[in-house]
């Protein structure tokens, strides 16, 4: 079932979404190795490099009500307790800053995993 909203959730990203992974995909050449729509930990991440277990959310408007923050909240702890870091961002980040948003996401992946530097 996981594996089928996944799949549902590939075909429909946002465009922050597809900004984004079109940028981590280049990350390769370093490396990382990012999967879009993964499950993990029962929820679905929108974007997850297993080797340096690092996770990133990309979240609009609908991340600030009260009981999708406690949702948030709870996937992060669960993914913690896995190892996985969670960076998010908001959509809104992704739209004006995107340099910064890969330096961040680069810089903690490279913490996590030293073997993944530019050669």
């Amino acid at each position: 079932m996981a594996n089928e909203v996944a799949r549902r959730l590939r075909k429909t990203m946002t465009p922050q979404e597809v900004k984004l992974w079109v940028h981590l995909r280049a990350l390769k050449q370093q490396g990382l190795h990012f999967r879009r729509q993964v499950p993990r930990e029962g929820f679905i991440v929108d974007f997850a490099c297993l080797k340096s277990k690092l996770v990133i959310e990309i979240d609009g408007a609908q991340h600030g009500e009260p009981a999708k923050v406690r949702q948030d909240a709870e996937r992060d702890t669960r993914l913690a307790s896995a190892g996985f870091m969670v960076l998010g961002f908001w959509n809104n980040e992704v739209n004006q800053n995107l340099d910064g948003v890969m330096e961040t996401i680069y810089r903690a992946a490279v913490a996590r995993d030293p073997s993944c530097r530019i050669r």
